[in-house]
């Protein structure tokens, strides 16, 4: 990479002002923004229904270091390694406070202090640790355990089920006491520390847990098994940018962000809870969208970690298939067949949108979670994922779902859906949304074709309603309306016919997808999510309009929070913070490779 400094390592002298922008750190099972008192765990909920939130776990590495003298200080996240790093510099020493999650031991987060004597002055240096930890949670119950190996323990409850007759998740945490202060003796010239903070699901994987990382540390292997499991990520996927360093690190921190909330590739626990459009580190009580899980993981996130990492995205096809009873009651609930999954989901699958019309009606999303199915199998030919994996029952579950949902119109010998929300939010209650409309299709017609694979009978309706669903186009115009009696020049918030040539592939003409384009981006909300401006990009590539793709492109990068790289969800900073869902799509279509500045040019290999 020809940038002038390292492009995966992030460095101020200066924290953001507003500490939602700081960086987040985590492992697909843990996550937290540094010094927060405040982490989660992937899976671990609390609330019911529309109230049900990412459960607020205390973290004790909630940890400042500060030297008396002045000092300088420098603040760092190097993503290679997947480590945030704090050095304050003084005439007489260096402290220096590391930071991680790791990367291959996911119940694992660490904090180690380095003290380094600079002067030749024999006195003891000491630092102090500032903690603004309780191990208290408004959450979950937690009552004091006995101490495990010279480490302090709290365990709990959450106080409510995701659903009537659900269980509450427990919590346990076990984790190295955080002394005051630290000192240095007049005798030595550096000094080091680890602390280890465990956090899992029962008491016997906790204390395992604890003890795997206390033999890390005294074989020196907690860091360096951390590190070289990011190194292994990052062999699998690479990132090349010449000639723009800010678009060099906002591309790195796009995929250091996204395959942070994913679990190691050597996991075999399938216990991954999804990916929330704020990840982990964020989703507590009215925020960050409560952790839950959208269309965003599917359909925006899952498209560049299945080309890089099969594993990964197996792991979100599994955290689909356990949720099959839920969606079965969503189903039954709206008084139909098959599986609707939730728009809003945490571990159940059952509903969990605080507002009833975006579960009602944002159908879009079995379309978006079958389509998430049908690409693993194009790009893996791995059938395992649906015969013993299950995912069948999510193809076959969803056809039968758009199958009870249609209505034939004899006036235009038609299919319909009606009563639907489209991915475009400012509009409900439409008919005939065309994004919705053509995922039903696609999703149809891929049970169609699995079902041959498997040689499964495939009741004739699902090619029926596949072939004569309506997709509705406005022949004098040549464009896609996005609904039926859709206005054309009217607002819309975020893209959504323009996603039918990509990611949909929805057949057309050049002259279609240039006029969909003109159609619908000078109309669209500047305000929306950067995520919109990627589809609008990619269009403009495939009609060979660099230039305005260039355009669009920057327009991204306006929601980038520095200087740690952290997307909002808007670009005024508001919205959900480490908004995962842009991260991926700008990846995405910056991996078309085009010129970026008359001297810059990016590619994702």
């Amino acid at each position: 990479m020809s940038c002038d400094s390292d492009p995966y390592i992030f460095t101020t002298d200066t924290l953001p002002s507003n500490l939602r922008f700081l960086p987040p750190l985590a492992n697909g099972h843990l996550g937290w923004r540094v010094y927060n008192n405040i982490m989660h765990m992937g899976g671990v909920y609390n609330g019911e229904g529309g109230r049900c939130h990412r459960a607020d776990v205390p973290c004790p590495l909630a940890v400042k270091v500060e030297l008396e003298e002045p000092v300088q200080h420098t603040y760092s996240l190097d993503t290679h390694k997947g480590i945030f790093i704090h050095t304050l510099s003084s005439a007489s020493a260096t402290a220096t406070q590391s930071l991680y999650s790791h990367r291959h031991y996911p119940n694992l987060m660490v904090m180690e202090i380095l003290l380094e004597r600079q002067a030749t002055s024999q006195e003891p240096v000491t630092v102090k640790l500032v903690s603004s930890f309780t191990p208290q949670s408004k959450d979950i119950r937690f009552e004091t355990g006995p101490d495990y190996r010279g480490g302090s323990h709290i365990q709990g409850q959450t106080t409510t089920a995701e659903y009537p007759g659900g269980s509450c998740p427990t919590v346990h945490l076990i984790w190295t006491p955080v002394p005051v202060t630290l000192m240095l003796p007049p005798e030595h010239s550096e000094a080091r520390w680890g602390f280890i903070l465990v956090a899992a699901s029962s008491l016997d994987l906790a204390e395992a847990s604890f003890d795997e990382g206390l033999n890390l540390m005294a074989t020196g292997s907690l860091r360096p098994s951390h590190e070289k499991a990011w190194q292994e990520l990052w062999l699998q996927s690479k990132v090349e940018v010449t000639g723009s360093e800010s678009l060099c690190k906002a591309l790195i921190g796009c995929m250091f962000y996204l395959l942070s909330a994913f679990p190691s590739i050597h996991d075999t626990s399938s216990s991954f809870g999804g990916v929330s459009p704020g990840g982990l580190s964020n989703g507590g009580e009215g925020q960050d969208y409560w952790g839950h899980v959208f269309w965003d993981q599917d359909i925006w996130m899952y498209p560049g970690i299945a080309l890089f990492y099969p594993k990964l995205a197996r792991a979100v096809l599994e955290y689909r298939v356990g949720t099959i009873d839920g969606a079965k009651d969503n189903a039954q609930k709206q008084g139909y067949k098959g599986l609707k999954f939730p728009w809003e989901s945490a571990v159940s699958g059952r509903e969990v949108c605080p507002e009833d019309i975006y579960g009602q009606q944002e159908i879009h999303i079995n379309g978006d979670v079958t389509l998430a199915f049908q690409h693993y199998l194009y790009l893996t030919e791995d059938l395992s994922m649906f015969r013993e994996g299950l995912g069948s029952e999510v193809i076959y579950g969803v056809a039968d779902y758009w199958v009870s949902r249609v209505t034939w119109k004899p006036e235009d010998q038609k299919y319909h859906l009606d009563g639907v929300m489209p991915p475009d939010e400012y509009y409900y209650n439409v008919n005939d949304s065309v994004y919705t409309n053509t995922v039903a299709k696609l999703g149809l017609q891929f049970a169609v074709e699995l079902a041959e694979l498997l040689q499964h009978p495939a009741p004739k309706e699902w090619q029926a309603v596949a072939e004569y669903i309506k997709i509705p186009f406005d022949e004098e115009h040549q464009y896609h309306p996005e609904y039926d009696g859709y206005i054309k020049g009217h607002p819309v918030k975020q893209a959504d016919t323009v996603m039918l040539g990509y990611p949909l592939g929805l057949p057309m003409s050049p002259e279609v997808r240039r006029n969909d384009l003109e159609a619908y981006e000078p109309v669209t909300d500047p305000h929306g999510p950067a995520m919109t401006w990627g589809m609008f990009a990619i269009g403009w590539l495939e009609l060979g309009e660099a230039e305005k793709a260039q355009l669009l492109l920057e327009k991204c990068f306006n929601n980038i929070q520095g200087p740690f790289q952290v997307w909002s969800e808007s670009p005024d900073g508001s919205g959900a913070v480490n908004f995962l869902t842009e991260f991926r799509r700008t990846a995405w279509h910056s991996r078309h490779c085009f010129p970026t500045t008359s001297s810059s040019f990016v590619s994702v290999v």
